[in-house]
């Protein structure tokens, strides 16, 4: 059997040593910030050694790649593509994810 965890992203990420230590966060369904907000709020903790997480980091690279070649996602500073005479043609955007800015 196998289980699964959902996470809205990561909220830190402690190297000590030869360890290091990704804290996996999600939007808190109580806690609101000063502009009402969910809050992040810890989940789990992955812990692995320094060269897993280094082959890790690679494949999300390579994933991230994939992502943005097909289009599902876009880096920072990239001008986004709107259908011809939207008025926001040519705007720059970002992603939602704060783990991808």
């Amino acid at each position: 059997m196998s289980t699964e965890l959902y996470s809205d992203g990561i909220g830190e990420i402690t190297v000590t040593g030869t360890i290091v230590r990704i804290d996996l966060m999600s939007l808190s369904a109580t806690e609101r910030d000063e502009k009402n907000n969910p809050k992040p709020a810890f989940r789990q903790r992955i812990i692995m050694p320094v060269d897993a997480f280094a082959n890790a980091v690679d494949l999300m690279q390579k994933a991230l790649a994939g992502l943005v070649e097909a289009g599902a996602v876009r880096r920072i500073g990239e001008i986004q593509k709107l259908p011809a005479g939207d008025a926001q043609q040519g705007q720059m955007t970002s992603n939602a994810s704060p783990n991808f800015n």
